[in-house]
């Protein structure tokens, strides 16, 4: 099967629905509160909403930051200092103190085994990729869950059908929306749909 260009396709329908049912933008694609949700930086997440390329990183790159990240978030929410987190995740987990610190201050990778048990402690969906994964299939998602809640009949008879099913098939139903609705876009969204339209026609000249 040809992979779709996920991120893209998403925030285009995502866009239509939008404009659809007239809802604020701000309400669903809130910058800060998906770098919050994803555990990337808000300027990441904000060119990644406006089509672009995030920097360039590698997964150990990722591991380190979001942890990092998560532990940051989860000592100003509880107040309470680094070592006390530390020690929380060495009883918890079973790795030393230090080790904790280490990887909570991102100076560390923890192992495989560290990092599934890190999933638990801060209670993060999606398992250990929620740490690995590329930004741009991290807030993919992230954004999956608000599509869905945004067209509850898609799996129903007559529904607007699975959002990379409808990608791959070519569905009228939302090409046809889509270009009744660019004229009303501002310039930043073109950026959007016209990354989605040349992804997808590279990937049907790789087809052929």
């Amino acid at each position: 099967m040809v992979p779709v260009p996920h991120l893209s396709v998403t925030l285009a329908r995502l866009e239509v629905l939008i404009q659809e049912q007239g809802i604020a933008r701000s309400h669903l694609l809130d910058p800060a509160e998906l770098a919050a949700r994803t555990a990337l930086p808000e300027d990441t997440v904000r060119t990644l909403l406006q089509g672009g390329e995030p920097p360039e990183d590698t997964v150990n790159d990722r591991v380190r930051a979001r942890v990092k990240t998560l532990a940051d978030a989860h000592l100003r929410r509880s107040g309470r200092r680094m070592s006390d987190l530390a020690g929380s995740i060495s009883r918890s987990l079973g790795v030393s103190t230090l080790w904790a610190r280490k990887v909570c201050s991102g100076e560390k990778v923890p192992s495989v085994e560290l990092l599934h048990g890190l999933v638990g402690f801060f209670g993060v969906e999606g398992g250990e990729a929620f740490f690995t994964a590329p930004a741009s299939e991290a807030l993919d998602r992230a954004l999956v869950p608000v599509l869905a809640a945004l067209q509850p009949d898609a799996d129903e008879p007559g529904g607007s059908g699975d959002l990379r099913t409808l990608a791959l098939t070519g569905y009228d139903d939302v090409r046809g929306i889509a270009l009744r609705q660019a004229r009303d876009l501002p310039p930043e969204r073109w950026n959007v749909l016209t990354a989605t339209l040349q992804a997808l026609l590279k990937l049907d000249d790789e087809d052929r």
